[in-house]
């Protein structure tokens, strides 16, 4: 696959511009094809929602792409889709995660989902690895924070399999994001988290009340008060702040050892430049800061729908990997 240069359309650049096109641009896709629901059993017992959809032929003859969604996503999320009708195209199989409790996995497990359980991606990375012996994961946002840990601090429970990873826009530093989110042009976005994610603690509290407070998502303001009151205490950490310091990907990129590449951009409303580069990084890593793309928007020409650049910018990366793995096998 020959990958074009990342240029965006005339007057979409800037990092409100991208993202909010991004999001505009694919909030009504559809997956097109037919998919496989498969349950995940995690370490914890929790239940997973992967929904899969597999390439005609021997599934041992294609490898597969393990999509995780990021904050508020699901399977269904526009980024996810754009990027896994790429990989069906190029001939991969998509399996396409649902992190506990999150989209339509809720009443499979009503269990919330946090940045600091890889053990839930490594889980699905094992799953896949049943159907071909190679595998390889793009995690978008808090998948993308997710995945960085998969690879480097669970990098022992990793499949033999794995080709390589990729993040698109991910908060490797959970309290400067956090922080970020606060100001004052960035407040309609964490507006938009906090009644997603109070929504989304209502259903869970309904569905366990046993395990959920009923009330806690109220008077809530920012994220960081969300993570307090509701990720922390149930999450099993102190506070909040213990939460961002044992969670955050970027302390664990020195101990990656599978090609990754980091795929984010200068102008990322939600995560500040700083705290992307700050971090020791393994010579597995690659670290693709653009001036322009807004988070997870990178609105451009390109072969992947929803004019979603760094879907094809992720498979041309996992499609040199592939490559180099079948040419060792000749």
């Amino acid at each position: 696959m020959t990958l074009r240069p990342f240029r965006p359309y005339p007057l979409t650049s800037g990092g409100h511009r991208q993202t909010l096109l991004g999001y505009w641009l694919r909030r009504l896709m559809q997956w097109p094809l037919p998919t496989e629901d498969l349950v995940v059993h995690a370490s914890d017992g929790a239940k997973l929602l992967l929904r899969a959809s597999w390439q005609a032929g021997p599934r041992e003859a294609s490898p597969a792409l393990v999509l995780i969604h990021g904050l508020g996503g699901g399977d269904g999320s526009g980024y996810a889709l754009c990027t896994a009708e790429l990989a069906y195209r190029l001939g991969w199989h998509v399996l396409r995660m649902n992190l506990r409790g999150a989209g339509d996995s809720v009443h499979l497990c009503p269990r919330l989902y946090h940045a600091g359980l890889e053990g839930d991606l490594v889980a699905a990375l094992q799953a896949a690895v049943q159907a071909t012996d190679r595998v390889a994961v793009v995690g978008f946002s808090l998948g993308a924070a997710l995945t960085v840990l998969a690879v480097g601090r669970s990098r022992s429970a990793l499949p033999s399999g794995l080709l390589g990873a990729v993040g698109v826009s991910p908060p490797l530093d959970l309290a400067a994001c956090a922080a970020a989110l606060d100001l004052p042009l960035n407040r309609p976005y964490q507006r938009s988290f906090l009644r997603g994610l109070s929504d989304a603690y209502r259903l869970h509290q309904r569905l366990a009340p046993e395990r959920y407070q009923r009330g806690r998502e109220h008077g809530l303001r920012t994220l960081r008060q969300f993570d307090e009151r509701i990720t922390a205490p149930y999450g099993g950490f102190r506070d909040a702040a213990d939460y961002y310091a044992r969670s955050s990907a970027g302390p664990h990129l020195a101990a990656i050892t599978h090609p990754t590449l980091l795929l984010a951009s200068a102008d990322d409303p939600m995560i500040p430049a700083q705290s992307l580069t700050r971090w020791a990084r393994s010579s597995a890593v690659c670290l693709e800061l653009l001036p322009t793309g807004g988070h997870v928007g990178f609105v451009a020409p390109t072969a992947a729908p929803g004019s979603f650049w760094a879907a094809e910018r992720a498979l041309g990366f996992l499609e040199e990997l592939r490559g180099e793995s079948e040419a060792a096998l000749r």
